[in-house]
């Protein structure tokens, strides 16, 4: 298999681990070889959480060597293009939930907030394919993560994963109720429009 760079970016308590988690099982579940690597950060207190998955044959490293992404996972709109400038290749794909945590700068009056259309801008000026996932009748704010792998999984965003690796691998990281929310929202039909 060739090379595959998985770069996620989110803030701390929108279950970025929890969904890299889950993604690397998966990889690991098709039988390719993986490594991956979590940052932290400041997590516990909304900042930045990035995770890099790097799968195929010739990986040594689970570090991604700047703008080598090949699929930028985001769970907030300026971290979409934060992830974009340091870590998604051109002609590479965006997925990312349509929402906006405020940093502090924004929330000082320091800086705007990122609109729809500042991405947008730049994925076509880099020809970087945009997927934008939002759910207004989401049930629970923390299952945004499921709503991405959701959009991944439609998309056929990783080569070779099914719903299958997904599901086994959300079964080994969660357990009754959560698991139950989970893969019933994983598996639902609802429009993911924004």
């Amino acid at each position: 298999m060739k090379n595959f760079n998985i770069y996620l970016i989110g803030v701390g308590g929108q279950g970025i681990g929890l969904l890299s988690e889950i993604l690397l099982r998966a990889v690991d579940k098709a039988g390719y070889p993986v490594k991956g690597v979590d940052t932290h950060g400041l997590a516990q207190r909304g900042g930045i959480v990035a995770s890099q998955i790097r799968m195929g044959e010739k990986v040594h490293s689970p570090l991604i060597p700047e703008g080598e992404a090949d699929l930028l996972v985001a769970l907030e709109r300026h971290e979409a293009l934060r992830g974009m400038n340091m870590a998604l290749k051109d002609g590479g794909t965006l997925v990312y939930y349509n929402a906006v945590w405020q940093p502090l700068d924004v929330r000082l009056g320091l800086s705007d907030e990122i609109r729809e259309e500042v991405i947008q801008q730049e994925c076509r000026k880099r020809k970087i394919t945009e997927i934008k996932v939002f759910h207004h009748n989401l049930s629970d704010a923390r299952m945004q993560n499921i709503a991405l792998l959701r959009a991944i999984h439609q998309n056929r965003l990783i080569p070779e994963l099914t719903a299958a690796h997904y599901k086994t691998s959300m079964e080994d990281l969660m357990e009754g109720e959560m698991l139950k929310k989970n893969l019933d929202f994983f598996q639902s039909k609802i429009d993911s429009a924004a």
